[in-house]
């Protein structure tokens, strides 16, 4: 029995440490990256979720980043889409530390 506690405390500390480990890389590392040109990048974010076949016939590297916020600023259970953008617009404001 001893073991297994043990072996769930080491569980438990690793998830832990790589749960923060990703929550300071998305906060000083990768929504940063963003500060160049926040607006478009919020604008791909909507038509990621609004269009059914975003991006057709553009560049594809916009979509791949764009996609990637959306991935490190997920979006809430029952929240619509305005909502979430203007989350999403204070999240990179308060990162690049300029409103838009």
């Amino acid at each position: 029995m001893r073991r297994i506690l043990v072996v769930f405390a080491l569980t438990a500390v690793v998830m832990l440490f790589i749960f923060n480990s990703a929550d300071w890389y998305a906060k000083n590392s990768a929504l940063p990256r963003y500060c160049a040109d926040p607006r478009q990048a919020v604008e791909i974010v909507r038509e990621i979720m609004t269009s059914p076949t975003p991006g057709a016939g553009k560049e594809r590297r916009p979509y791949i980043i764009a996609a990637k916020l959306i991935f490190l600023v997920p979006q809430k259970e029952g929240e619509n889409i305005d909502d979430y953008i203007s989350r999403l617009r204070v999240k990179i404001s308060q990162s690049c530390g300029v409103e838009f």
